[in-house]
């Protein structure tokens, strides 16, 4: 008689990709604008001053700087902002 032999195996091995996540520039490093500086799955960190959301709650700089962490609000919410590089031209 025909018979399918460890089929269930064969319907195993599927695994899904690492995705990532988590702080990519930590607090007082220098940044570029445009450049990722967490990626998470919700809001655990709140995007502050010069700082962008994205639609998977990507957070990254609007701005070059330094990259600034703290806690804020009654909720005490975690917030990353960016501290812009002081730019000091001569003016002649």
């Amino acid at each position: 008689m025909a018979h399918k032999k460890a089929g269930g195996s064969t319907r195993n091995g599927r695994d899904s990709n690492p995705k990532y996540l988590g702080i990519k520039r930590y607090g007082g490093q220098v940044i570029n604008a445009g450049s990722i500086i967490v990626r998470q799955r919700g809001t655990p960190f709140h995007p502050g001053r010069h700082v962008g959301i994205g639609k998977d709650h990507t957070l990254y700089a609007l701005t070059t700087g330094t990259v600034v962490f703290s806690v804020k609000g009654p909720k005490s919410r975690r917030y990353v902002s960016i501290e812009p590089i002081a730019t000091t031209e001569a003016v002649a």
